[in-house]
C-alpha cells in the first residue's frame, strides 16, 4: 500500500471548494509520458496553479503503473526545484471501468479517482460508484463519478451519442453514492472530433466549422440541484486550429477537427465546474510540433531534438489554458 500523502500529492476536496467559491476551474490535463509531464509541471510552478494529473487506463497500461508512482513524486520534487514551496499536485485516474481498477489506483498512490458507469444502468452506477467510495474513502482518496454520457473517442472511452445528464437525478445520485465530484454531460465530447459537420454551422468567411452551444441550462438545473458541489466537465479540449493547420501543412490529415469554443469554457469555469479536462489539445500541440521538425529537418532523429519543442508547445498551451480559460492562476501560491 503506497499513500500518496508520502509523495507529496494531495487529494481534490480542498482545491474544489475553493474552486467553487472563487470562481475558477482546476486544469485536469492527461499524461502519457514525460515530456508532458515536465511541462504540466513547469506550466503549473509558473502561474502558481493547483493542478490534476489525469492517467486514463490506457496510459497506466502504457507507462506501467509502478512508474507513475515515482513519477508523480518526482512531479511534486520537481515543482519544489522549480521554486513552488508548496505544490497542489493531484494524482488522478481519469475513467476508471471497474472497481478492482480503482483500488488498485488507490493502492498506488494516487490521491483521487474516477469511477466511470455511466454507461450502466442507473441503479448499477449507484451501487459501483458507492463500492468505490467506501474503498477509496478509508484512505482519503478522493472520488469522481459521471451521471450522463458523453459522445466521442479517447483512449478505451467511446459512445455514438451523449445523453445529457438530467438534472432531477443527481442529488439521489449524489446522497446515495457519497462521491466528493460529480461529471455530468452537457454537450462536450471526447477526442479531436466532438461534433459531426452536420452538427456545426460553417463561418461564412473562413469556412471553419462553428460547434453548437453547450446546453448550459442543463448545468443550472445540476446547480439549483446540488448548490455548491464540485461539477467536472469531460472533453472539454478546444482544438486549437492552429495546431490542425500546422499537423495538415506538414503531411497530417485531421479534416474538419473540432472543439468546444475557449469562451465557452470561461463561462463554465465562473460556475460550479470546478474541474475541466484536456486531453486532446496537448496531443494536438506535441503532435504539431513533432511534424513541424520531421518536415523541416527530416535527417533528424534525435528524440531530443523534437520532442524537446513538443515539450514546449504543451508548456505554453497549459500556460495559456490556466491563466486564460480556468483562471487557477496564482491560486496555488
Amino acid at each position: 500500500m503506497v499513500s500518496y500523502k508520502d509523495l507529496g500529492l494531495v487529494n481534490t476536496r480542498e482545491m474544489f471548494a475553493k474552486a467553487v467559491k472563487g470562481g475558477y476551474a482546476i486544469p485536469a490535463f492527461n499524461f502519457n509520458n514525460m515530456e508532458q509531464l515536465q511541462a504540466i509541471i513547469i506550466a503549473a510552478a509558473e502561474t502558481k496553479s493547483p493542478v490534476i494529473l489525469q492517467v486514463s487506463k490506457g496510459a497506466r497500461n502504457y507507462a506501467n503503473q509502478t512508474l507513475l508512482r515515482y513519477m508523480a513524486e518526482g512531479a511534486v520534487a520537481y515543482a519544489k526545484e522549480l521554486g513552488w514551496e508548496r505544490p497542489q499536485i493531484v494524482l488522478h485516474l481519469d475513467h476508471g471501468d471497474s472497481f478492482e481498477l480503482c483500488k488498485s489506483c488507490v493502492d498506488m498512490g494516487f490521491s483521487s479517482v474516477m469511477i466511470d458507469g455511466s454507461a450502466l444502468p442507473y441503479e448499477e452506477n449507484v451501487a459501483l460508484t458507492k463500492k468505490v467510495v467506501e474503498y477509496a474513502h478509508k484512505y482519503d482518496v478522493t472520488v469522481e463519478a459521471e451521471l450522463g454520457v458523453l459522445a466521442g473517442v479517447e483512449d478505451e472511452v467511446s459512445a455514438e451519442e451523449s445523453h445529457y445528464t438530467k438534472p432531477e437525478e443527481v442529488v439521489d445520485f449524489v446522497s446515495k453514492t457519497g462521491c466528493d465530484s460529480l461529471a455530468i454531460s452537457i454537450g462536450t465530447s471526447h477526442g479531436a472530433y466532438k461534433f459531426k459537420p452536420e452538427q456545426c454551422t460553417r463561418d461564412p468567411k473562413t469556412g471553419k466549422l462553428v460547434p453548437p452551444p453547450l446546453a448550459f441550462d442543463v448545468l443550472e438545473g445540476v446547480e439549483k440541484q446540488l448548490p455548491g458541489f464540485p461539477i467536472v466537465l469531460h472533453g472539454s479540449s478546444s482544438v486549437p486550429q492552429e495546431y490542425v493547420d500546422i499537423i495538415n501543412s506538414n503531411g497530417g490529415k485531421l479534416p474538419d477537427a473540432v472543439g468546444i469554443p475557449e469562451e465557452q469554457l470561461r463561462k463554465a469555469a465562473k460556475s460550479a465546474v470546478c474541474k475541466i479536462n484536456i486531453d486532446s489539445d496537448s496531443r494536438l500541440a506535441m503532435t504539431a510540433a513533432v511534424r513541424r521538425v520531421f518536415n523541416e529537418k527530416p535527417g533528424e532523429f534525435d528524440p531530443r531534438k523534437y520532442l524537446g519543442p513538443a515539450r514546449d508547445e504543451m508548456k505554453k498551451l497549459y500556460s495559456e489554458k490556466i491563466k486564460n480559460v480556468l483562471g487557477s492562476d496564482g491560486k496555488a501560491e
